[in-house]
C-alpha cells in the first residue's frame, strides 16, 4: 500500500499530480484540472515535489482570480459579458496568456539522497534528544532497548534495515535472560554476546519486557523517519507474537503488614507508615519537602504532592492533596524542620531495602513489593465503602467513573477536603 500523498497518486512506478482547478478558474482557463508527472517513484521526493507544485498552484488561482477581476470590471469587459459570453471568455483568456498566468510544467531541481547515517550515528542523536525530554528512570530504559539494537546493527546504514532485520532482533531479546544487566559480567557485551551468556542460565525476560525493548526500538526508528533519515519504517509490518501476561502487585495482610512495621526499620519504617496511610508512591513520599505539608486548621494536615526540586510526577493527575492520618503527624514531626523530610533518600533505596527487609522476615510472596503499600491504602478505601473515582482523587489516578475519564473532571470539581478526610480517617492500621 503507497504512502498518502495529497493530490497525488502512484501510477505504475511514478507519481502523477492532479488538482482540480476551483469551477471560476477552470472556466477562465478552459480546463478542468492540472496534471502533471512528478517524475519520480520514490514516496519522500514526490511528497517534496507536491509540495512545490501545490504552491504554484495556489499563485496561479490568486493570479487567475485577481487578472479576471481587472478585465471584467471595466465597462467594455462587462458590456461584451452581457452580450456574448464567449466573447469575453476569449478576451479574458488572451488576457491572461499575455499575463503568463498559465501553470507550466514546474523543472524539479534534483533531490539529493538522505544521507547514509548508521544505526549507531542516528542512536546517538536521539539518545541526546530524549536525555532532554525524559526523567532519569525513563531514559535509562530507553538507552538500555536502543543501546541493545545499536550493539547488534550499529555499523549498518538506516536505508539497509528491513523486516527481516527486525524478525532476527525480536528472536534474539526473546532469549535474553532476566539477569541481564544486573550482573557485572554482561557489563560492555553485545546483544549476540548477551544472548550467548543467556543460554546458560535457563530463564527468559517476560513478553512484557520484550514488547517495552521492542516498542522503544520502533519508537527510534520512528523518529529516523520524521527526521527524513528513513523512508519509513521498517519493522513496522513485523508483528510482536509474544503474549503479555499481567502480572499484578499483591495487597498486603494484615499479618504482613504487623510484621513488616513491627522490624521498624531505620531507614524505611516512616516510608512505610506514610505510603500505608495515604497511598503515595514511594518516590512521592521520599522526595517529601517539609514545606509540603500545609495546616488547614479544623481540618489538620494535608499533604500537597506536587513537582518540586527533588523529583517530578508521574502524571498530570497525581499532582493532589491528601489529607495526613493523625498517625502519620506524629510520625512526620520527629524529621527535619525544613527542606526534604528523607534527606538522600532516592526510590532504588526504597525498593532495594525493602527487598532486603521482606526477606529478613519470610516474605517471600510473588508481586509482594513496596508499591503494595499502596494497593493496600486502595484496598482498606474499597473495604470502607469509598467510591472509587473518590479514591482515584485521593491516590492519584484518572477517575474511572466514565469511559472518558477526561470528561467526568471536566465538568467536576473534585470531592471536598471534608470528604477527604472523612475518607483518611477511617484507614485503620492492623495492631
Amino acid at each position: 500500500m503507497s504512502p498518502r500523498i495529497r493530490y497525488a497518486y502512484l501510477k505504475g512506478h511514478t507519481w502523477l499530480y492532479r488538482r482540480n482547478y476551483p469551477v471560476d478558474v477552470a472556466l477562465a482557463l478552459g480546463s478542468q484540472a492540472f496534471k502533471q508527472s512528478l517524475k519520480t517513484g520514490s514516496a519522500s521526493e514526490a511528497r517534496v515535489r507536491a509540495a512545490e507544485v501545490n504552491a504554484q498552484f495556489e499563485a496561479l488561482v490568486s493570479q487567475v482570480r485577481s487578472t479576471a477581476e481587472v478585465a471584467l470590471s471595466g465597462t467594455t469587459g462587462a458590456v461584451a459579458w452581457g452580450n456574448n459570453q464567449n466573447t469575453a471568455l476569449d478576451h479574458l483568456r488572451a488576457t491572461l496568456a499575455a499575463s503568463e498566468a498559465v501553470l507550466e510544467p514546474v523543472a524539479f531541481s534534483p533531490v539529493a539522497p538522505p544521507p547514509k547515517t548508521t544505526v549507531t550515528e542516528a542512536a546517538r542523536s536521539y539518545l541526546g534528544l530524549r536525555s532532554n525530554e525524559l526523567r532519569h528512570g525513563g531514559f535509562k530504559s530507553v538507552r538500555y532497548s536502543v543501546g541493545l539494537f545499536v550493539s547488534h546493527y550499529g555499523e549498518q546504514h538506516l536505508s539497509q534495515l528491513d523486516r527481516e532485520h527486525g524478525r532476527a532482533f525480536l528472536n534474539l531479546v526473546a532469549r535474553l535472560s532476566p539477569v541481564v544487566g544486573k550482573s557485572e559480567k554482561t557489563r560492555g557485551l553485545t546483544l549476540k554476546e548477551l544472548v550467548a551468556w543467556s543460554d546458560g542460565q535457563g530463564q527468559r525476560i517476560t513478553a512484557r519486557t520484550q514488547k517495552r525493548i521492542w516498542s522503544q526500538v520502533n519508537h527510534f526508528l520512528n523518529w529516523a523517519v520524521y527526521e527524513g533519515q528513513l523512508e519509513q519504517n521498517p519493522f513496522k509490518t513485523v508483528r510482536f507474537e509474544g503474549k503479555v501476561q499481567p502480572h499484578p502487585y499483591a495487597a498486603p495482610t494484615d499479618e504482613e503488614v504487623v510484621k513488616l512495621l513491627g522490624a521498624r526499620d531505620t531507614v524505611l519504617h516512616v516510608v512505610l507508615v506514610t505510603c500505608l496511610l495515604s497511598g503515595l508512591r514511594a518516590g512521592e513520599a521520599a522526595g517529601l519537602l517539609r514545606e509540603d505539608l500545609v495546616n488547614k486548621g479544623n481540618l489538620g494536615w494535608f499533604v500537597l504532592v506536587r513537582p518540586n526540586r527533588l523529583r517530578l510526577l508521574k502524571t498530570d493527575a497525581a499532582e493532589r492533596e491528601v489529607p495526613l492520618h493523625s498517625r502519620l503527624v506524629e510520625e512526620l514531626r520527629q524529621l527535619p524542620s525544613s527542606g526534604p523530610l528523607f534527606p538522600g533518600l532516592k526510590v532504588n533505596d526504597v525498593t532495594k531495602r525493602f527487598a532486603v527487609l521482606r526477606e529478613r522476615l519470610g516474605l517471600e510472596r510473588p508481586g509482594l513489593v513496596f508499591h503494595s503499600t499502596r494497593k493496600w491504602f486502595v484496598t482498606q478505601c474499597e473495604r470502607t465503602g469509598v467510591p472509587e473515582h473518590w479514591t482515584a482523587s485521593l491516590v492519584g489516578h484518572q477517575s474511572a467513573r466514565s469511559e472518558n475519564g477526561l470528561t467526568y473532571s471536566i465538568y467536576s470539581a473534585g470531592i471536598s477536603d471534608e470528604q477527604k478526610r472523612s475518607i483518611v480517617d477511617q484507614i485503620r492500621l492492623p495492631e
